[in-house]
């Protein structure tokens, strides 16, 4: 139930031989996101949770998901970008049917994660859900 973007990148990852490959490729995608306005960078929207500082800013135009995001750690900007993939683009009945953490498997990414990089990931998905049902 992932979005059409999300299924791009499961294609890409398996193209990724390893796992060196798959982390730059997360990163790469986190440097390409555009940066969050500083004055969006508020405690509203940091993601309590992540051993790192996350910021998220969901919004919901019509019925559709959206949210950007931003991290001072390369590798959980990259995951944020991952996320953005994921969700972004669905209404909000779809955001709250996807199961983040099967679609997540497909990519192979919490073997590699450390448990605190884990449990960052699962707070930005509770918070995006909660953002949802509320819409």
């Amino acid at each position: 139930m992932a979005s059409a973007a999300f299924e791009e990148l499961v294609e890409d990852f398996q193209f990724l031989e390893d796992w060196e490959d798959r982390y730059a490729y997360v990163i790469e995608l986190g440097k390409a996101m555009e940066p969050l306005a500083e004055a969006l960078k508020v405690s509203a929207t940091k993601v309590d949770g992540c051993a790192s500082q996350v910021w998220l800013h969901p919004k919901v135009e019509g019925a559709v998901f959206h949210f950007d995001g931003e991290s001072d750690a390369m590798i959980v900007r990259g995951l944020v970008a991952v996320l953005r993939k994921l969700y972004n683009g669905l209404d909000v009945g779809a955001v709250l049917a996807v199961d983040a953490q099967a679609e997540l498997g497909r990519l192979g990414l919490q073997e590699h994660l450390s448990a605190q990089r884990s449990n960052g990931v699962r707070a930005m998905i509770e918070r995006i859900r909660t953002v949802a049902a509320g819409a």
